[in-house]
């Protein structure tokens, strides 16, 4: 249960990675139109408001209301693996402590959406909107965290084919200097 807590976190997690690539790849179309976040302290709730349409539109906060859970089942293991003898204790004071924290899942809402907003203008999260309800759209927000996944591992599997051969090919070539490794 524990490992697939985890494995939900890390695919909600490439899911967000990957939906913010596929929005970069929406909005600016060249490197030149590509532009600096823009540089806002403070914004409007209706910023906020397209923001957040943005950002559930592109499914990039999808897993993240399992961040708590699974806080809260690490915490519980930490203690427990120390203090067996409490496990009883300690699940009830975590899961009472975790309750009380639900009200902080608001300001992890509240901070991505000022990470979009100080990023795309009022525009842009319109456009962006307007992808994401899209056939393509809604199918690129659906399928990202599998293509995301595949991709990764695709990129795990090449990493380790070509480090393996480098390391190969560099004790061959000490071997030719002389030096065996």
């Amino acid at each position: 249960m524990f490992g697939a807590s985890i494995r939900r976190s890390r695919l909600a997690w490439l899911a967000a990675v990957a939906a913010t690539v596929a929005v970069g790849g929406v909005v600016a179309t060249s490197a030149q139109e590509q532009q600096a976040p823009i540089q806002i302290d403070s914004f409007t709730p209706e910023q906020l408001a397209l923001a957040q349409r943005a950002i559930t539109a592109a499914k990039t906060n999808v897993g993240f209301d399992d961040i708590l859970p699974l806080l809260a089942t690490q915490t519980k293991s930490l203690f427990i693996r120390s203090n067996p003898a409490l496990a009883k204790d300690i699940e009830e004071v975590t899961d009472e402590v975790a309750l009380q924290m639900v009200p902080k899942r608001r300001e992890l809402d509240k901070t991505i959406q000022e990470v979009w907003a100080r990023r795309f203008t009022t525009e842009e999260l319109e456009t962006i909107i307007a992808f994401y309800q899209s056939p393509a759209g809604t199918k690129l927000a659906e399928l990202s965290p599998e293509i995301l996944a595949l991709a990764v591992g695709a990129a795990k599997q090449w990493s380790d084919e070509v480090g393996t051969l480098m390391v190969t090919r560099v004790r061959e070539e000490m071997q030719k200097r002389g030096h065996q490794l």
